[in-house]
């Protein structure tokens, strides 16, 4: 007789036990998820509504450089890193799967400098400039956080360089049972950068940052070296009122993730599998970058019912699936600006690497971009 999902918990091994514990799984939502396929109903996972792409007046520019408006944002997001109000945090927890399988924050972005080691040294050129090193908090995963600690040394003080880990759940084979692998240990797997707002609250660095007067966190990939702080783009945020500036760029066709679109009149970002095939993505011509400015007590605030969404993979050639969520789904709930910004050029805000021949490519683009910026 097959075993319920509760005996299937139950039995996984001690070790395996802890470490779930340890990153926040939580089982009554992992049953419920796993539920899913265990009935003919099973969710898909396309947005419900109206989608239309979204109004020429929801996305707005930066005025242009030099200009007395350009010059007033400058001001204001100057004054906010002065004062301490700026926190930069950063997606660690992914590995660098199409590299080899390795840690990528600790890839080399440029010779001799990892994007680690860019990300310290960005910090380094906002205290020169301003007297003030924002805090730089990096979101690991229970594959990379021991990797990045160790890297980080005694840097390391939980305050002004701190990291915290991202939850952690479990792989399911399609009929919904705990998935094995060949030596008979469960699949694990992090659930997402959705898990943001909730561990960056669990971590405690959240309150502590709204307490001392903190008011923005702009979050961006380890490996978007075009994602910095910025004080024009700061000034933006802090002056617009809304909770969110989500940043946008031109969108190339081989551009495939998240676009922001009119569901039933709320502007929101969402990845191209959660758009029916009602619904044709060409018609939006930007491309959002994951580089998002947060107010923080919004985030501190934030309740908001989480969709995580079924995705397909393999495991040593067997199918499995695992329940994802995605930060960008924070668009739909709080209020949200579409910031179009530079993608070419050292002012580009948007040099992702996903692979080697990427990272060949963009390397002489992150030189440039980290120099015109006072990184390196």
């Amino acid at each position: 007789m097959a075993l319920s999902l509760d005996q299937q918990l139950a039995e996984l091994p001690p070790d395996v036990q802890a470490m779930l514990a340890h990153h926040r799984f939580d089982p009554e939502r992992f049953k419920q998820l796993a539920g899913r396929l265990r009935t003919e109903s099973a969710e898909d996972n396309f947005m419900k509504g109206t989608i239309k792409p979204p109004p020429a007046d929801a996305l707005v520019s930066l005025p242009p450089v030099g200009s007395a408006e350009y010059e007033k944002l400058v001001a204001v997001g100057e004054q906010a890193l002065r004062e301490g109000r700026v926190a930069l945090l950063v997606l660690a927890g992914g590995m660098a799967t199409r590299m080899g399988g390795v840690v990528k924050a600790l890839v080399d972005a440029i010779p001799g400098k990892s994007f680690l080691d860019l990300r310290r040294a960005e910090m380094r050129a906002i205290e020169r400039r301003y007297g003030v090193a924002p805090p730089l908090w990096l979101m690991t995963s229970h594959s990379t956080d021991a990797a990045i600690r160790a890297a980080l040394g005694d840097d390391l003080d939980g305050e002004s360089i701190a990291t915290f880990t991202q939850h952690l759940s479990l792989r399911v084979t399609p009929k919904g049972d705990v998935f094995f692998d060949k030596r008979g240990k469960p699949s694990e797997h992090a659930p997402g950068h959705g898990d943001l707002p909730d561990a960056l609250r669990e971590s405690g660095l959240l309150s502590a940052f709204v307490k001392r007067g903190g008011r923005v966190i702009l979050m961006s990939n380890i490996d978007n070296m075009g994602g910095t702080l910025d004080p024009a783009g700061i000034g933006f945020h802090l002056t617009n009122g809304k909770a969110v500036t989500a940043e946008v760029v031109d969108k190339l066709p081989t551009d495939r993730g998240g676009i922001p679109v009119d569901v039933d009149g709320t502007v929101c970002i969402l990845e191209e599998f959660r758009i029916p095939p009602s619904f044709d993505p060409n018609q939006v011509r930007v491309f959002a970058t994951n580089v998002f400015y947060f107010d923080a007590q919004a985030i501190l605030d934030l309740d908001m019912k989480w969709s995580y969404f079924t995705v397909h993979k393999k495991v040593e050639g067997e199918p499995v699936v695992q329940f994802e969520r995605l930060v960008n789904e924070v668009t739909s709930y709080l209020p949200t600006i579409y910031l179009h910004s530079p993608r070419t050029g050292t002012a580009s805000r948007f040099l992702p690497v996903k692979d080697n021949d990427e990272l060949a490519l963009r390397e002489p683009e992150i030189l440039a971009v980290a120099k015109a910026r006072g990184i390196v």
